[in-house]
């Protein structure tokens, strides 16, 4: 018997690229059905993240035109993490699978069969991993690829060049409603699920209309927040350095002591005072900065806000 497919796509302003991308949706998903591969019950489900446009107009539309286009809106822009796991949650009782993609077609809609054929040999996960990053700016391919290592280095178990296009069972999904976390970064949670995956490889294009919505300054926050939620590596950096200060200024006392003793202390210099106490000073900040992240994220996690609201369905 063909299992239901969601194919949750989280959308935010994204009014110009659905109009493109949603008939590339309803394509692929009715190429499937026709192919057995997938139930006739299958949906294409919009996360509508707070959009300021007229993104869940354009949803609605869809949905009037055929019903295989559902719809959930969230009462608020909760970010692209929340909005993309609102829409696993609500597919994951009404689903044997789910695929995740983007609304703006960047990611190869036909990796999905490559997707499915691996579900089928038994693969509760399987990643969607970018085979190589020539339509990135040298900048954006660098900083990637820096912090996928740094990840890997404080121990985070991450898949390179994988966003959140990925396919997830059933039981895979049930596992990930275990998380509580207010904090999300699917990327790691993921990975980190246990069950056995596979990898599908891809090509990714560029968006078919409107503009990225992960600017720099996004995608910085977006890095420092998957590496703060999981890993404690930065903190044992600062005892680390602390620990190493601390042992060069009781280096530096023995010194002084010593020439003292001897008489040949060295007549103290303005710039290197200056230096010292910027140094000290700034790393005092840092050091406040990063441990102050992490309680800012337990103050968070401890008032158990909901993650995210939903306004409004259409099934």
């Amino acid at each position: 018997m063909a299992k239901i497919l969601y194919l949750v796509v989280p959308c935010y302003n994204e009014e110009e690229a659905l109009p493109k991308s949603a008939p590339v949706f309803f394509a692929k998903v009715e190429e499937l059905i026709k192919k057995g591969k997938i139930s006739d019950k299958s949906k294409i489900l919009f996360v509508d993240d707070g959009s300021k446009d007229k993104t869940w107009t354009v949803i609605e539309d869809l949905h009037k035109q055929n019903p295989i286009f559902t719809g959930l809106k969230l009462s608020r822009n909760c970010g692209h993490q929340r909005a993309l796991f609102a829409g696993l949650m609500f597919a994951k009782d009404k689903c044997n699978f789910s695929i995740s993609i983007d609304a703006d077609l960047q990611d190869d809609i036909n990796a999905i069969d490559g997707f499915i054929s691996e579900y089928n040999k038994g693969s509760e996960i399987v990643f969607g991993v970018r085979s190589k990053r020539e339509t990135d700016t040298i900048f954006k391919r660098n900083t990637a690829l820096l912090f996928y290592k740094l990840m890997e280095f404080m121990g985070v178990n991450i898949i390179y060049n994988h966003a959140d296009y990925r396919l997830m069972s059933k039981r895979a999904l049930e596992a990930l409603s275990e998380h509580k976390e207010s904090n999300l970064f699917l990327r790691a949670i993921v990975a980190q699920l246990g069950f056995k995956t596979a990898s599908v490889y891809y090509e990714r294009s560029k968006r078919i209309e409107g503009e990225t919505k992960y600017p720099l300054k996004k995608m910085l926050a977006f890095a420092f927040d998957g590496i703060t939620s999981f890993s404690i590596y930065p903190i044992r950096f600062i005892s680390c350095l602390g620990f190493f200060i601390a042992v060069l200024s009781s280096l530096m006392f023995v010194y002084v002591f010593i020439a003292k003793i001897l008489g040949n202390v060295p007549v103290p210099g303005y710039a290197s005072l200056i230096c010292s106490i910027w140094l000290l000073g700034g790393l005092q900040l840092l050091s406040i900065g990063v441990i102050g992240e992490y309680i800012g994220k337990t103050y968070l996690e401890t008032k158990q806000r909901p993650r995210y609201i939903i306004e409004k369905t259409l099934e």
